[in-house]
Formats: C-alpha cells, sequence, structure tokens
C-alpha cells in the first residue's frame, strides 16, 4: 500500500510517497511514472546488496528514494501529479514482484469566478460566468443562493461544468453565484459574485412633428 504524506500536498511543497506492508526477501525496488512500467517512465532505482540508486529518464531531480522504497518528492509541481507505481523485486526473481499504484493529487487553489459582463441589461444580454483556474484534475460545481445549479432552459453548464452560460439574466438569477473544485483529497470554494442587473431599456418609438407636409414646403423633424 502507498500513501502519501502529506494527503493534501500544495505546489511548491514536498511529499513523501510512503511504502507500507513490504514482502521479505527483496533485492530492490523500482519507481515509475504512471502506470506503464517501461524505460520511458523509469525515474528511479534502489537496490539493496550493494546499495546503489539508478535515475532513469523520467527522474527530474527532484526525487529521492529510500531504503523502505519510500519516494520523496520536492518543490511539487502541477506536472507532479497522476499515477505512480513501484515495482518491488522479490529475491531469487528477477523479471518479476509485486506492484502498487498510486495517484498524486495536489490540494486545490481557493477559485475565483470571472465574468463576461458584470452589468447585464435585464432579460436581454447573455452573460458567460467562469470558475477559475482551469485544472484538469479538478471537478466543479456551482452554487446560486446555496443551492447547486442544473442545466435549464435559461442556462447551461459546459462538458466539464467550469464555465456558466446565462441566457436570460433576470431579478431572481443574479446571484449570488459560488463556485466550487474538488478533486479526492480536498475542496475549496470561492467569494460569492453578484451581477448588477440594469432595468430593460423600453421599446423605442418615433414621433412626427407634421403628419402631413407639404411638398417642399415644410420642414419634418422626427424623434426618437
Amino acid at each position: 500500500m502507498i500513501e502519501a504524506q502529506p494527503t493534501k500536498v500544495s505546489e511548491g511543497k514536498d511529499v513523501l510517497l510512503l511504502v507500507h506492508n513490504l514482502p521479505q526477501n527483496l533485492t530492490g525496488y523500482v519507481w515509475y511514472k504512471g502506470q506503464i512500467m517501461d524505460y520511458h517512465h523509469y525515474i528511479t532505482a534502489y537496490v539493496i546488496d550493494p546499495e546503489t540508486i539508478i535515475s532513469g529518464p523520467a527522474y527530474s531531480g527532484r526525487e529521492t528514494v529510500y531504503s523502505n522504497a519510500s519516494l520523496l518528492i520536492q518543490n511539487v509541481t502541477r506536472k507532479d501529479t497522476g499515477s505512480y507505481t513501484i515495482q518491488i523485486i522479490k529475491r531469487g526473481d528477477s523479471t518479476k514482484g509485486v506492484t502498487g499504484h498510486f495517484t498524486l493529487y495536489l490540494e486545490t487553489p481557493k477559485p475565483s469566478i470571472s465574468s463576461s459582463n458584470l452589468n447585464p441589461r435585464e432579460a436581454t444580454e447573455t452573460v458567460i460566468l467562469s470558475c477559475d483556474p482551469d485544472t484538469p484534475d479538478a471537478s466543479y460545481w456551482w452554487w446560486i443562493n446555496g443551492q447547486s445549479l442544473r442545466n435549464s432552459r435559461t442556462l447551461q453548464l459546459s462538458k466539464n461544468n467550469r464555465i456558466l452560460i446565462l441566457f436570460i439574466v433576470t431579478k431572481d438569477t443574479v446571484g449570488p453565484y459560488e463556485c466550487e473544485m474538488k478533486n479526492p483529497v480536498s475542496a475549496s470554494r470561492s467569494d460569492p459574485v453578484t451581477l448588477n442587473l440594469l432595468p430593460e431599456l423600453p421599446k423605442p418609438y418615433i414621433t412626427n412633428n407634421n403628419i402631413n407636409p407639404m411638398e417642399n414646403k415644410n420642414v419634418v423633424a422626427l424623434t426618437c
């Protein structure tokens, strides 16, 4: 079993992938980035006797493997998120062993809401709200007045829920809006955002100071 310490990791911090319940009679360990155990995904290996550490193509210079099979990753970036595989080689068997998989997630940052128009006209203008940042390993949720949002006739959510389109904005749909980012280890909600609804413009009409002007004799003034 592989456990991350700490379980919630922020970008720029360090994380230790701690290995539990190791079998007996081992000759070494090999760590891979992802779930494919090939040379291109090979990070680092630890040989027990004689004690030797061998780095591979996926080694970034920030990984350290220890004698207890744990892997330290320093100064974590978003590129470090994803699956990790450890292959544990048993004595007397140089090609087969025990494998374990683990997926590393970063703690979700506090999201913020950006709007295409904070001052829409009532019932006439479309507003696009986005929940930032765009984080590949996160899911997104929207709330209005504390209630979860779903697709309807007047609004539409993008495929990953990060973008919210309001086709019609009324007094009932000005907000406050909140968005939430979640992954398997953390969740974070934005500050509320409320739209400033402008009144609908009245339908214009034209007035004429002279309904029946004489040709070439009268001046006609039209007023909108």
